[in-house]
């Protein structure tokens, strides 16, 4: 085999790997990885709610989405087109009936992924921002926008929601050069 020469940048390295591999075996290791005394390891089920999306022609389509992923996240990784998203940080969030929590984030950013959430685990969602409600009624006509209108990115998901239906209304123009 090739002999390489013992310079401090190569026994630095070796060093190094060799710690790595260690931490690395001992993060495997079955002591670490069992779970507490008198708690059940968690399983896929305990994260994974199913959602049923109805696009513009009726058609249904039954998805599995992973809880605390938004909407728009889970339309992605399952190729349902729904625009881009409207991303931002959380403008507030309510912690208790009398305490609203200014998070000081931009909230939304676009209208284009407008959904309707039916079903279960509806009232889980969070409170439409005035900032989505604003956008909602900027980029939809009135009589596009419902109670149960929400925009995608905003809606996380919580294990309540499992078996929830989400209409996805026609699309509006975004591509336009």
């Amino acid at each position: 085999g090739v002999k390489i020469a013992a310079t401090p940048l190569t026994m630095a390295f070796r060093l190094i790997s060799q710690r790595l591999t260690g931490a690395a075996l001992r993060s495997m290791s079955t002591s670490a990885m069992a779970p507490a005394a008198g708690s059940a390891a968690p399983s896929i089920k305990d994260v994974i709610v199913n959602l049923t999306f109805v696009d513009p022609s009726g058609a249904r389509r039954k998805v599995p989405g992973l809880v605390g992923h938004n909407l728009h996240e889970t339309c992605l990784v399952h190729g349902i087109d729904i625009g881009p998203s409207s991303v931002g940080g959380a403008v507030e969030a309510v912690r208790s009936d009398t305490w609203t929590e200014p998070l000081f984030g931009e909230g939304p950013s676009s209208g284009y992924d407008h959904v309707l959430l039916v079903g279960n685990g509806v009232e889980t969602a969070p409170k439409k921002s005035h900032v989505e409600d604003k956008l909602l009624n900027q980029y939809w006509d009135l009589d596009e926008i419902f109670p149960e209108s929400r925009l995608a990115a905003m809606v996380t998901l919580t294990k309540a929601m499992d078996g929830m239906t989400v209409y996805v209304p026609d699309r509006l123009v975004d591509d336009i050069p």
